[in-house]
Parts: C-alpha cells; sequence; structure tokens
C-alpha cells in the first residue's frame, strides 16, 4: 500500500505500508533520480524509522545515488511490549525473518527490478541484518554494521556471502572485541573499521559523519559501481 507520495526532480519519497503476515509495517521509501541501488536499514534496540543517526546516514547515502528505505520492524503493539519486557529486540530470528520479508516485499516492485540491494544495521538490527544476509544470500550484496552485534548472528555469520563492512567505535570496547570475533567468521569479503574517539552511538562530533562516509564508499563499491558494471556487460560494446 502507498500513503502518500511526494516527489522533486532529483528524487521520489514514498511513505509505504508493508503487509507483513497479518501485521503492517511503515516505512519510508526514498529512490534518487536513475538509482539502480537501494539499502533497507535494520534499526537498534529501542529504535524505529525515526532514528536521527540512520535518517542522517541515509541521506549521506542519497546523496551518493542509492535508494533508502526506513521501516519499522515492530508494530506500535510490539514496540509498546518491547519497551516493557526488551524480549523482542533480542529475538534476532524474529526480527530477521521480519526484514526479510519486507525485502521480498519490496523486490515485487516494478522500480524495484534490477536493483542491487544492501542492509545497513545498527545494533541489535546489525545481528538481524546478518542473518538475513545469510539466508537471501543471492540477493544482498552488501552489509554495513554500525556499533552492532553481529555475535549474536553467530551460526550465520559463515553463510554471509555480502561484502560486509562493520564499523565499531573505539571507546566502545566491550563491541570491538564482539566484531573481531565475528570477523574471523565472516567468509565473505569483509572489512572492520574502528571510528577512534566514537562511544557505542557515536554522538561524539564528526564520528556519525564518518559512519555515513564509510558506509557510503562501500555500498557505492559494492552496489552502485557493480551495477553500472553489469549494465555495460549487458549492452556490449559500442
Amino acid at each position: 500500500m502507498i500513503r502518500g507520495r511526494t516527489s522533486q526532480r532529483d528524487r521520489t519519497e514514498v511513505e509505504i505500508a508493508i503487509g507483513v503476515g497479518d501485521v503492517v509495517l511503515d516505512g519510508i521509501l526514498e529512490l534518487p533520480k536513475e538509482a539502480h541501488a537501494l539499502v533497507l536499514f535494520a534499526h537498534g534496540s529501542g529504535s524505529s524509522r525515526h532514528s536521527p543517526r540512520n535518517q542522517y546516514v541515509a541521506q549521506v547515502l542519497r546523496s551518493a545515488g542509492i535508494g533508502t528505505l526506513l521501516f519499522d520492524l515492530l508494530t506500535r503493539q510490539e514496540e509498546a511490549k518491547d519497551e516493557l519486557t526488551g524480549e523482542l529486540r533480542f529475538d534476532i530470528p524474529f526480527l530477521a525473518n521480519r526484514l526479510k520479508d519486507a525485502t521480498r516485499w519490496l523486490m515485487l516492485r516494478p522500480d524495484m527490478k534490477g536493483a542491487r540491494l544492501g542492509y545497513f544495521g545498527a545494533s541489535t538490527g546489525a545481528a538481524a541484518a546478518l542473518v538475513a544476509a545469510a539466508e537471501l544470500r543471492y540477493v544482498i550484496e552488501a552489509v554495513v554494521s554500525r556499533g552492532g552485534r553481529p555475535d549474536l548472528a553467530d551460526k550465520a555469520l559463515p553463510g554471509v556471502a555480502a561484502a560486509t563492512l562493520l564499523i565499531v567505535g573505539g571507546d566502545d570496547e566491550p563491541v570491538i572485541e564482539m566484531n573481531q570475533e565475528a570477523l574471523a567468521k565472516l567468509r565473505c569479503e569483509k572489512k572492520l573499521v574502528i571510528v577512534p574517539g566514537a562511544t557505542h552511538l557515536f554522538e561524539e562530533p564528526g564520528t556519525l559523519e564518518e559512519v555515513a562516509r564509510l558506509a557510503a564508499e562501500w555500498f557505492s563499491q559494492h552496489l552502485v559501481r557493480l551495477s553500472h558494471t553489469r549494465a555495460q556487460v549487458a549492452k556490449g560494446p559500442e
């Protein structure tokens, strides 16, 4: 279902409702003009599509010509339950299934035909993104984790085929170790970047900007450039 549409000369923004089983998840799909790649965002613990950090990263990705989908992994009722119990934010299989269903929904859209897809995950959302990427290994081509908990995707890590970038704050010591251990288990193209002076939420001046820069560079390399290369191969020599 499309709830509303606003378009500008250089991009299109669509408020969407994603039907997943018997629930509906709200999201915002934004496509720069002639975008051939799109990144789905899996937010972290207690967050939503309105996360200012993810919205900032998404804005930078769109400036690089990459489409973005920010959506709620939980319904309002589920969010209320999770605020009291905290159980759903750590239910990685549940969150990964939501992300996979949203990915399949997106792939059915006519304007997504032939688009290269990637995931950007934060905190526990990064674990869900890695699990979903492992199970959709022929669909998801790149993953970026910000302050993620890839350790929670432990058994799925060897099955991830997507090029994976792990970004961790230099002052987020327990999470650095978790990411180093996860990096060793990944068998895909992979990289770990530690941002000096950053804590878990990258709230320090300039640190979130560095995350966005790294993510845009990674997705541009593994989604946008790949898409252009494939298009040239399909077109053939002039």
